[in-house]
Parts: C-alpha cells; sequence; structure tokens
C-alpha cells in the first residue's frame, strides 16, 4: 500500500494527504522506507500534529482539570502507530523542519500541509511553551532520508502536500536546543485562506467565574510518542487580551445592529436587560460571522452567570417551605385566637363603617372647651363705700371647627357662648385691675367668635383671618401662664398688655422661622368691628388697628426672649391703648380723642429644668393725642412670673404672678389745678393659683389674686378676687 494510501485510511475528515511526485516506477522497498521516514517524523516531531474538533468530538478532550494534570506531567503510556494516525488533526501547521529532520541531498524537501475545510477554520493563537524538550533527528531517519533521496528522480526530488497553498500566522520553528524530559505545549492556529487570519471573536462578558476570553488547544509530548493530546487548561494559558471593548449598555452603540435585523429583539434584550454582550473595539457586534462552541460555551456561561445574580437578589426575601410550614403550624395552634380575634375586627369594621357613615365632615374635627368659674371680689370698690360684689357661677362654652385640607393647614371656625361677670365695671369693682382671665357676657347664646385660616408657606406661616385673630394668636407670648382657661386666673396675668393687647380681629399675618432658634412676626390688625364697616373712618386702614414687628430668640433649651413693637391707632370713640388692665387713665391718657401709639416689649422665660420656669416681661408705651392739643403720655407695665409645672403630680401647675399694671408715669396733659395727668402711687398685682389636673380632660384650678393701692391710688381699699375654675377640654 502507498503512503498516500496508508495515510487516507487512517485520517479524519480533515484530510492529512502527502503527494510523492517521483518520476518513473517507485519500488516497493523505496516506499516503504520513505513510509518509515514518515512515521518516525510523525513521532518524533508532535509540532506538526493539530487538534481537530473530531478528536475533541470522540471524548479525546479531558475537563479542564484533567488537562491540566496531563499537561504538567509526561504519560507513560505509547499508543501505536494507527492510534497516533487517527489521532492526527485537521488544523494545518507549516513550520520549517529542517532544524528537526535532515534535509535530502541536492535540496531536496519534505513538506507535510493539512487540509482544512471551512467548518474547522478557526483562528487561535499560538501560545506556544518554551520547548524545554525540543527534538532531536534520530540517525536512522537520517540514513533512511539519505536512502530514499538515492531512489528518487532527479526532476522531482521534492515531497510536497497537493494541498492549496495555506499560510499560518505567527509560525515558528521549533528549536532544537538540548533535549529536556519536560512537557511541551503547542497552541495551534489555523485557516483555510488568508482572510480569515484576521477575524476576531466577540468577546462575551468575563465572569467571576472563568475569565477566560479564548480557548486555546495544545498536545502534550512525552518523552516517547503516547499519551492522548489534550487541551492545556486555561488557566495554564497565559490570558489574552483580544481587545474587547467595554461592556455596551444599549444595542444602539453597535453600529452594525439594525432594528431590521431578525435577532434584533434578542440581542437587545441580552444588551439591555442582562448585560452579558460585549462588541469588538470598533463598535461593531459582527452577527454574521460564524461562532466556535468554544465562543459559544463561553456566552452561554456569561448570560447565565448574570440570570443567575438576577434571580438571587430578586428571591433573596423570599419565603421559603420552611417558613410556610412553620406558618401553617402556628395557624392550626392558634386557630381559636384567630377567630376571635377575626369577630372582633368585624365588629370594628362595623362600627367604624357606621361612623364613617355619620360623621360630620371628613376634613373637619370638633374641639370643645367649657369653663365652669365661680368667684368672688373682697374688699371696698373704687370709689365705693363698702363691696358691691356677690359670689358668682359663670361659663364659657368653646366648639372649635378645625378643618385641614391639606394636614398642614387649618381653618378654624370659633362659636362661643359666655356669661361671666366683668369686674372692671362701676358696679363691681371700678377698676380694670380686678378684671378675670375670661369674662364677658352673650345672653347665652352662641355667637361667631373667631374665624381665621392658617397655611404654611415655605419657612412661614400665614395667618389670615375676619374675626377674632388676635395679637396673642399671631405671635408667641413667651409666658407658660398665658392661657385664660388653664393658665392665669387674671386679665392682667396672662401677657404683656403694652404688646398683646389693642385693636385686633381683622387681618394678616406672618410668622418666619430662620432657623430653630430665630422667629420672626409681622402682622397688620384691624378692630374686627370696624373692619367690616364701609363708612367713614371704619374699615380695615382707616379704622382702629394694630401693627405689630416681633423676633423671638431661643438661647438654648433653657432661654426663650421675645422683642416686640406694636404700632397702634385708636379711633375716636373707641380708645383703649393698653386693653383694660391697668389704671382707666392708662386706658385713655387723652379721653376719647383719636390716640395712636408706640409700644416696646420684651418678654423673656427662663426654663433651667421641665419643673422650673421664671419669666416676665416689661412694657413701654408712649402714646399721642392726635386731635386738638400735641400731647404725650409715657405708659409702664412690668411683671415677674413663676411657674412650676408637673407640681406633687404630673400635669398639675403651681403658678405665680408678680407686677405693675399699667400706669401714666408721665404726661403733657394738665389737670384743672395745673397738676400732671399722671398715676401718682403704684398698684401691685399679686396671684397665685394652683391646676389640679384630675385626668386629661377636665381640670380644676382654684386661685386667689390681690390688687395693692387700685388704680395706682393708696387711699383704696386692696381688692381680693377668689376663684375656683373648672375646665373640661375635649
Amino acid at each position: 500500500m502507498s503512503i498516500w494510501q496508508l495515510l487516507q485510511t487512517g485520517r479524519q475528515p480533515e484530510k492529512l494527504a502527502v503527494n510523492t511526485c517521483c518520476s518513473g516506477q517507485i519500488e516497493c522497498d523505496g516506499v516503504r522506507k520513505m513510509n518509515k521516514i514518515i512515521w518516525k517524523l510523525l513521532l518524533a516531531s508532535p509540532a506538526i500534529i493539530g487538534l481537530s474538533p473530531a478528536f475533541a468530538a470522540s471524548g479525546a478532550i479531558a475537563q479542564q482539570a484533567t488537562a491540566t494534570a496531563e499537561a504538567s506531567q509526561p504519560i507513560a503510556a505509547q499508543p501505536s502507530e494507527p492510534q497516533i494516525l487517527a489521532a492526527s488533526v485537521a488544523e494545518p501547521v507549516a513550520e520549517p523542519v529542517a532544524e528537526q529532520v535532515a534535509a535530502p541531498a541536492g535540496g531536496e524537501t519534505l513538506a507535510a500541509n493539512t487540509l482544512v475545510s471551512a467548518d474547522s477554520a478557526i483562528e487561535q493563537p499560538i501560545s506556544a511553551a518554551p520547548a524545554a524538550a525540543s527534538i532531536a533527528t534520530p540517525t536512522d531517519v537520517k540514513e533512511d532520508a539519505k536512502e530514499l533521496a538515492a531512489t528518487a528522480p532527479a526532476s522531482s526530488e521534492a515531497l510536497q502536500a497537493p494541498a492549496p497553498t495555506a499560510t499560518t500566522s505567527q509560525s515558528e520553528p521549533v528549536a532544537t536546543t538540548a533535549p529536556s524530559p519536560q512537557i511541551s505545549d503547542l497552541a495551534l492556529q489555523a485557516s483555510q485562506n488568508p482572510a480569515s487570519q484576521t477575524t476576531e471573536l466577540p468577546a462575551a462578558v468575563p465572569t467571576n467565574r472563568t475569565g477566560v476570553d479564548r480557548v486555546e488547544v495544545a498536545q502534550t509530548v512525552p518523552n516517547g510518542m503516547g499519551g492522548p493530546i489534550v487541551p492545556a487548561a486555561p488557566q495554564a494559558q497565559p490570558t489574552q487580551q483580544s481587545g474587547a471593548m467595554s461592556q455596551v449598555t444599549s444595542v444602539s452603540q453597535l453600529s452594525d445592529v439594525q432594528p431590521t435585523d431578525w435577532a434584533f429583539q434578542a440581542l437587545q434584550s441580552l444588551v439591555e436587560r442582562y448585560g452579558c454582550i460585549a462588541g469588538y473595539p470598533d463598535g461593531t457586534y459582527r452577527g454574521n460571522r460564524a461562532l466556535t462552541r468554544y465562543e459559544f460555551a463561553a456566552g452561554v456561561n456569561a448570560c447565565l452567570d448574570q440570570v443567575t445574580k438576577l434571580i438571587g437578589s430578586s428571591t433573596a426575601n423570599f419565603v421559603t417551605k420552611e417558613d410556610l410550614a412553620i406558618l401553617q403550624r402556628l395557624q392550626e395552634e392558634f386557630a381559636a385566637e384567630l377567630a376571635t380575634l377575626r369577630g372582633r375586627v368585624d365588629a370594628l369594621e362595623a362600627r367604624t363603617a357606621e361612623l364613617e357613615a355619620n360623621q360630620f365632615s371628613t376634613t373637619t374635627k370638633l374641639r370643645g372647651e367649657v369653663v365652669f368659674l365661680a368667684s368672688d371680689t373682697f374688699g371696698d370698690g373704687v370709689g365705693l363705700d363698702d363691696d358691691k360684689t356677690s359670689t358668682t357661677l359663670g361659663y364659657r362654652v368653646r366648639l372649635n371647627f378645625d378643618t385641614s385640607f391639606t394636614g398642614k393647614d387649618l381653618l378654624r371656625t370659633r362659636l362661643q357662648a359666655v356669661n361671666i361677670p366683668n369686674y372692671g365695671g362701676s358696679g363691681a369693682t371700678g377698676t380694670n385691675m380686678a378684671r378675670l382671665s375670661i369674662d364677658g357676657s352673650s345672653e347665652n347664646a352662641f355667637t361667631l367668635d373667631k374665624v381665621f385660616y392658617r397655611f404654611p408657606l415655605g419657612n412661614a406661616t400665614v395667618w389670615l383671618g375676619p374675626k377674632g385673630l388676635n395679637l396673642d394668636d399671631i405671635a408667641p407670648t413667651t409666658n407658660p401662664l398665658a392661657d385664660a382657661a388653664t393658665g392665669s386666673i387674671s386679665r392682667f396675668g396672662r401677657y404683656n398688655p403694652a404688646i398683646f393687647r389693642g385693636p385686633e380681629g381683622a387681618g394678616a399675618a406672618l410668622n418666619y422661622n430662620f432657623g430653630r432658634s430665630v422667629r420672626a412676626t409681622v402682622g397688620y390688625l384691624a378692630s374686627d368691628g370696624d373692619a367690616p364697616n364701609p363708612a367713614d373712618g371704619r374699615g380695615v386702614f382707616d379704622g382702629s388697628f394694630s401693627a405689630i414687628g416681633q423676633l423671638n430668640f431661643g438661647l438654648g433649651k433653657a432661654f426663650d426672649v421675645g422683642l416686640s413693637y406694636v404700632r397702634k391707632y385708636s379711633r375716636s370713640g373707641d380708645v383703649n391703648v393698653i386693653g383694660s388692665t391697668g389704671s382707666s387713665l392708662a386706658g385713655r391718657p387723652f379721653g376719647q380723642l383719636p390716640t395712636s401709639s408706640d409700644n416696646f416689649g420684651v418678654q423673656v422665660n427662663f426654663k433651667p429644668s421641665q419643673r422650673f420656669q421664671i419669666g416676665g416681661w416689661y412694657g413701654y408705651t408712649k402714646a399721642h393725642q392726635l386731635r386738638g392739643r400735641d400731647n404725650d403720655a409715657t405708659i409702664q407695665n412690668a411683671a415677674i412670673t413663676l411657674a412650676l409645672p408637673d407640681f406633687i403630680r404630673r400635669g398639675n401647675l403651681l403658678g405665680f404672678v408678680f407686677g405693675m399694671p399699667p400706669k401714666v408715669t408721665d404726661s403733657d396733659v394738665r389737670r384743672a389745678d395745673g397738676s400732671e395727668a399722671k398715676d401718682r402711687d403704684t398698684s401691685y398685682h399679686v396671684e397665685g393659683f394652683y391646676r389640679f389636673q384630675v385626668n386629661d380632660f377636665i381640670s380644676v384650678t382654684p386661685g386667689v389674686y390681690v390688687i395693692f393701692n387700685p388704680e395706682h391710688n393708696e387711699r383704696n381699699d386692696n381688692i381680693w378676687v377668689g376663684v375656683l375654675r373648672t375646665t373640661f377640654s375635649f
């Protein structure tokens, strides 16, 4: 059998052909010699043998771990020549063998080329391990080569393969260094035509498992010819980057992918949803090129890793079967309790539905307050010879309808009925200094007492109201005893009358927070008796009004300070400069003539602990006569307050007030005798009360206050006022 026939019987689909071009008849013994030379060449030079996909499909390629082991140690078993021939592969290697086999005389060359099918033309980088075990040419091979050269005709002295010329990139001669018993790994690269040598593979996104861009194939060569040919383990090969671009985030970054492509949607999902496809450095995808099994495995592995991560992140908090089993066991164990609870929930739902069906409003809440007040005065009244008062029992009822449209705003509508005596009248004590914190009469009828709307605007709060919007509503009073129903029992003891008493009721105000410790307030309030009146000298701007500006400071958590200025105007017939709290002269220093005043005030409160607060105020008023003569008057008032919250019991309050009610200290007005129209003496206000909190809704407050030298006249008898106040809140 000829060499061609012998090789043809043992090759795989990628065929190894050797063509002899001998002139004349070739003798049988010459043929056998040449066969012998070829076989020895095959046995001695594994560098010319490639690894075929058919061999890989037949199971000769082991797993990576096995491959690494076989690549790192010689294999003792040596298969026979037919086995080695069966292991021949189709990927061609065209390397000079001049240093391995002595060239035949007369320039005779021996070249072995392999035919490569189009399906197996795969570009693989050459990653040749140092050929520590370089192969020396055996002596018997040289002798047989000489004999073969002698029998060959001169006209055809070269043996060459009949395959078309196929160039291999990066071919390297096999080194002829000193032989060594180590293993030589040679990664083979072959291409069918020159154009295929520049083909690059699309790189899959590296994963945390095997970041290998290319799978390189190597064959191991023991000391002798033997052992299976296995792929080199990826970790045993140097990683070579193919220049793949970074991960694309949109399929539109791939210039050669169009929406009309049949696989556009699939590629779009892999890129944009799973992020496991990258392109080439030039921004292309090259979707029409062939795909190897290694590329397919790398791409699928990358996408599976991404899907695994997505599934793990989305199901990390899922309920497991064990959780469901525990839940079922608990349901069975507490079945009776769950049934009882279910019944109670059903009952509550029924009651809630009934309340919702009969509720007044979904945006309005009703808040009420009822005060029962028993009081009496002791001592001769001002200008009276004896005590003209008797013990009284009065009441005040307030119904506040608080509406919120956004949850941060407030529309308050208040209805009020009140019937408590005013001790400032001439038939009682004859001085406003004796007035209670709550007084007045609505003749046992509910009237509209207050309407305003408050809403936030950035760091500011805006107040708007046509009725009952008072100065103490829009500006902090800095007094813990300011509430008329739960705090001070006297009118004077609530807050600084120079600042928070005056024409008020209808207007607007703005509170602005500059931070946690600074707040500014500006407002303009007209008398709610003049504001809706269109007559001349009435209305919002022509009638009586108060314009306030105030700064409040929080000097830490323990110290609060308020600095205030109020410009007041009282029209003729409606003059009340200091809000009916001091002497009659202080309220009308120029009689009923139109009067304006500039009022300055300082309010402080010191809280060294939650159960101790001490504070007070000082008010200075400069009143101006606006008709007739140009007269001025100076009015002053001051007070010190002491509050002991949670005294004896939580919720209780012990309070004291000591002060000087408003007093005219200087005036340009002269009496008929030529003397200055001012208060000659000084009145003192001393007050004490104790609020006992029965529960969250009821409190009882007994208290007493005394006015020494009423109307700033020491000739007047002292006036004592006793109070028993009960407050209901709901």
